[in-house]
């Protein structure tokens, strides 16, 4: 069975690099070799859905790099069909209670931490013991991305099978009625005292980084570090054609 190389990083105190922006297996395979933990793959704002998962996990498994899928809905349903269709991890959306987080961890783990339907998946084919050995290689991700649950966190904290407790800040800002304004100071306030209070409570934290901010929320306890091609390419073209420019003058 393959391991999950995300949550051997954590489980070990090491940090877990994630990224998104892949939408198909060609590129999963050619950033394979960048030494990447994981690869963020996106179901509730992109198009990654079941018929697309077979070939995208594939790629991450070559490269043992943990395929993690944002699903769209905290459905039971969904979230063990994702994992069937050979996912190592499931990152849910907008958990706010703890009852909403314990119902991930029903979807996700089989009994007796959690419910998820006796069936194999991609990643226990030749694996005698799957059932056994699933929940310690599967990886389930909160997204704490509202008011709401900053709340109710040390409620959500209590939720045993949760493997990161995300806080997301867009959606966050927003849900404070301050969308568009992550960088505002009552935003980050809550943003890191949420993080702060899931370290405090020796859960694994995560958050979108950048390299602007990714030093500040390691030295704070986060050690689940998801990221986004999108900014190194912009960074990367604007700097590649400003050269050119300059050189012409």
């Amino acid at each position: 069975m393959r391991p999950n190389r995300v949550r051997q990083k954590l489980e070990a105190g090491e940090p877990a690099f994630v990224c998104s922006g892949f939408t198909h297996a060609d590129d999963i395979d050619s950033f394979g070799p960048k030494g990447f933990d994981g690869i963020w793959l996106e179901g509730e704002h992109g198009s990654v859905d079941a018929a697309d998962l077979g070939n995208l996990t594939r790629a991450c498994d070559i490269w043992g790099m943990t395929s993690v899928v944002r699903v769209n809905k905290n459905d039971q349903g969904l979230i063990y069909r994702t994992l069937d269709r050979g996912a190592q991890g499931i990152i849910v959306p907008h958990v706010d209670t703890a009852e909403e987080a314990q119902n991930l961890v029903n979807g996700g783990k089989f009994a007796p931490l959690g419910k998820r339907g006796l069936f194999t998946s991609r990643q226990g084919y030749g694996t005698k013991d799957f059932l056994e050995r699933a929940n310690d290689e599967t990886l389930l991700v909160a997204l704490i991305e509202d008011i709401k649950a900053w709340e109710n966190l040390d409620a959500i904290l209590e939720v045993d099978g949760l493997d990161v407790l995300f806080v997301a800040p867009s959606d966050f800002a927003a849900s404070m009625g301050l969308i568009g304004e992550v960088g505002h100071p009552d935003v980050q306030e809550k943003i890191d005292d949420a993080l702060t209070r899931i370290v405090a409570a020796g859960r694994h934290a995560g958050t979108l980084a950048f390299a602007g901010n990714v030093e500040k929320y390691a030295a704070m306890g986060v050690r689940f570090f998801y990221t986004d091609t999108g900014p190194w390419i912009a960074a990367g073209a604007k700097d590649f054609m400003a050269k050119a420019r300059g050189a012409i003058g």
